[in-house]
């Protein structure tokens, strides 16, 4: 066996970051995902592709808070790749039930962008909230940034943005080398020098509150993530808190839920009891 990555080869590498292919039914699971994030815009529109920036995904869906609270910012996922924020709509709902305010960053996908302009551009999409969302009723200076799988990295690299008070990322990736090595590079085309600028695992650790959560159901390589970063950060504030029974696709409902474990998390970190 040709060994790539921590014993396995190319093939044992490239399955252990399929999520898609070890969760059967998430084609389903994203479908319904479609459907319930149609239902909220439907009836949170009013603030829909807000532009922050030049290129055409930089924009924001901006979900308001019946009263005047704290904003969470949410990254959403695709290993930097696939997707889009129209999907995750459905996940404001939990905060919006305990009064934040929710806004979903869009952002070029790679072949289109390096992961240094993503990373630049979720930036950018967050100093624009800054300084915008509080004509919309937010406490900008109360920002919470979340994100899950590829934005699970993003908000490990954004944490330290002015405005944000600490962060929340959901089965995130928090070192490149595997990510470099594997299929995904294929779009990415990862240098060896940005693997090295933009792990969250070799960069200095931020000392805002950062909560790791990541499902026991899930492929042991993004358990593996969040554990190893988990580790590094023990000193520092924040949690390691693994789901049961959630998988790297059902664990999102943990924050579209008002009473769902993410949830909590972030309304802790924003200071809503």
């Amino acid at each position: 066996m040709n060994s790539i990555y921590h014993g396995m080869d190319q093939a044992a590498l490239d399955a252990g970051y399929n999520n898609s292919l070890a969760v059967k039914n998430s084609p389903a699971i994203l479908k319904d995902f479609d459907l319930r994030s149609a239902a909220l815009r439907a009836e949170y529109g009013q603030r829909l592709d807000l532009r922050y920036g030049p290129a055409e995904r930089n924009r924001i869906d901006y979900f308001a808070g019946s009263k005047p609270g704290p904003l969470l910012v949410f990254i959403h996922g695709g290993y930097w790749q696939m997707r889009a924020k129209e999907t995750f709509s459905f996940l404001a709902a939990g905060p919006l039930a305990h009064g934040m305010h929710v806004a979903l960053i869009g952002y070029t996908l790679a072949p289109d962008a390096t992961l240094t302009e993503i990373v630049t551009e979720v930036r950018a999409g967050i100093a624009w909230l800054r300084q915008h969302a509080g004509e919309f009723g937010a406490d900008v200076e109360r920002i919470v940034v979340s994100g899950w799988s590829a934005g699970g990295h993003l908000t490990a690299m954004c944490v330290d943005e002015p405005g944000v008070i600490g962060g929340v990322a959901i089965s995130g990736i928090y070192d490149l080398e595997p990510i470099r090595l594997c299929y995904l590079n294929n779009k990415l085309q990862l240098s060896a020098a940005e693997e090295k600028e933009l792990s969250p695992l070799l960069l200095p650790l931020s000392p805002r509150p950062l909560t790791l959560m990541y499902g026991s159901d899930e492929l042991a390589e993004l358990q593996r993530q969040s554990e190893q970063f988990g580790a590094a950060r023990n000193a520092l504030p924040g949690a390691l808190v693994p789901l049961a029974q959630r998988n790297h696709f059902t664990i999102l409902n943990e924050l579209a839920a008002p009473d769902g474990a993410i949830t909590h998390e972030v309304c802790a970190i924003a200071g809503i009891a």
